[in-house]
Parts: structure tokens; sequence; C-alpha cells
């Protein structure tokens, strides 16, 4: 019988934790009765009744593995650790505890994969969240697709599925905060797509704060793409090239007409100002680049697991 791993990371989710669980279990019961499965949830040392649901529910039933951070790592960290615990033959990294991502799409996940597909990608076609948001997350996943050397279908996440050999491809990599969708996108692998609609929360409100997004989404940016950078040297290369040109424009002027040639005050502060902002934009681009590097040489010390259920 063919084995699916479910991974599951959350903190401070009483209201839907069970309820994920529940509906995991519903979906395998009723529509994947063939296939074995166990879900991995990582507690990222939970601050309300979270951890004790886990116990319990772990005591009752053996599919259900629990790892407990020792401190919160975010997201992708906890999957990256519950990674290297999967057992499955095909491993879903990422079934939010909000259900967000709906669980009843796994049966369509898994049966492209029996078609043949090393990768299948869940596709978000319908947000149901804030205009803001949802056309800044549009334009994140427009940027990836065009800046990245990677070919990352638009609206996926890391709800996806992906077959053991490309799950052990991406283990082999050491890395500090690991873009999981990006890691698989880079093994090449040949992917299909499942389309779903992306719900809001059953309750309660995201744990992941406006600055925890965007620092998922530079990360995700530095780590598959070295066009910011590039893009970087190239304006500022132009820039400095047409400063020249305006020098040397201004000398000729002076020396042709023999007058004093001044632009005045505010010509020099605008182009005070231009230049002045245009390096601080890039000299960000290169400190976000240079942050990720400094990530991965000095590295932190690691969170451990304070208590694992269910495991061999």
């Amino acid at each position: 019988m063919k084995k699916v791993s479910i991974i599951t990371p959350c903190y401070n989710e009483q209201e839907n934790i069970l309820i994920c669980i529940k509906t995991l279990q519903n979906v395998f019961q009723d529509k994947l009765q063939n296939y074995d499965y166990e879900h991995i949830i990582c507690d990222n040392s939970s601050t309300d009744s979270t951890r004790s649901i886990l116990k319990e529910v772990a005591q009752n039933d053996k599919k259900v593995k629990v790892i407990f951070n020792s401190r919160n790592v975010g997201p992708f960290k906890s999957i990256w650790n519950a990674l290297k615990r999967s057992s499955g033959d095909v491993v879903i990294p990422f079934l939010p505890a909000d259900l967000q991502d709906p669980p009843e799409v796994i049966p369509q996940l898994i049966d492209a994969w029996e078609q043949g597909y090393s990768v299948v990608y869940g596709i978000r076609v319908d947000r149901k969240e804030k205009f803001i948001l949802k056309n800044l997350r549009r334009l994140y996943y427009y940027l990836i697709k065009h800046f990245s050397q990677i070919q990352i279908p638009n609206n996926a996440g890391e709800f996806l599925l992906a077959d053991r050999r490309t799950i052990d491809s991406i283990l082999s990599v050491d890395n500090e905060y690991p873009y999981v969708r990006g890691l698989i996108a880079q093994t090449c692998p040949d992917y299909s797509t499942v389309s779903y609609a992306w719900g809001k929360r059953k309750s309660g409100k995201s744990k992941n704060s406006l600055f925890d997004l965007l620092d998922q989404a530079i990360n995700g940016l530095v780590t598959t793409s070295r066009v910011p950078a590039r893009i970087a040297s190239i304006i500022g290369l132009a820039v400095s090239i047409l400063a020249i040109i305006f020098a040397l424009v201004t000398v000729a002027v002076v020396l042709i007409s023999q007058k004093d040639f001044s632009p005045g005050i505010p010509t020099i502060i605008v182009s005070v100002l231009f230049f002045g902002g245009i390096n601080l934009f890039f000299l960000g681009i290169l400190g976000e680049y240079i942050l990720s590097i400094h990530a991965q040489v000095r590295k932190q010390p690691p969170m451990f697991e304070e208590k694992v259920f269910n495991f061999d």
C-alpha cells in the first residue's frame, strides 16, 4: 500500500487543529481507502492549548505524528524539519491548520501523481482575501515567474505533492531558510497542476504578520533569482553614465558660452535626492542577498525537538 505524508506546521491553532486532523482523516476514509498516510504536525512552541490537544490526539491515533519544537522557527523551517521525518512515497509539504488549502483537493493531487508526474502543484485560482493583499500576492507571483531562473507555476504554494525522489533531492541541500516550493522547482521535475479555490480561515486570525509575509516573500525572491542584483548593477551603471554625460555637457556649455552656468538650488536638491534614493534602494537589494549569505554562513543554534509522538 502506497503511503502519503502530509505536513502541518502550526502555532496557536487551538480553534482549528482538531478540525484539520478530522477533515484529513475523513478524506482518506472516504476517497483514499487504498492509501496509507501519516499526518505530521509540527507545533512551533504554541502558548495556547494546541499542544495538549495534539498530545491527546496522538495518543488515540497513531497516524497523527507530532513534533513539539523548542521555539517558534516559522512555517518553512518547521516544514523542513518535518520533511526529514517523513516516510511516505509522496509528500504534501504543507497542509495549513486553518484549511485555507482544502484537504479535499488531495485525491486530485494523488490522481495526477499516479499518471506519472513527479510533482503536482496546487494552484490557488480564487483567493478569498482582501483586495490589496490579493493583488500584492499577484504582483509577487509575477516577479517570481519573470525574475526566477526556475519555473514555478503562478499562484502555487507549498500545498503541492512531490514524490520521494524529489523530496530526497531537496533534503540533500544544507539550507538555513528553505524556500520549499523553489527548491522543488529547482529539481526541474515533470509536473502537473490542480486548481482550487483558496478559502477563508475556519476560525481565528492568521499568525503570519505582514512582516512575516514580507520576510518570506523576500526570501523566496533572493533564493530563486539573481535578477534583482543584476538590475541594480545595470541601472547603477546607466545612472553613472548619465551623470558623467551631464557633467561633460555642463563643462562644454561653460567653455563655449564663457559664462557661469548654474542649474540652481532646486535642480541640485532634486539631483541629490534622486541619486541618494537610487543608492539606498539598491543598497537595500544587495543587503538582502548579504543577509541571506550571513544567515547561511553564521548559523544560529538549531531548533530542537522537545517531544515527539508516534515516530518509530
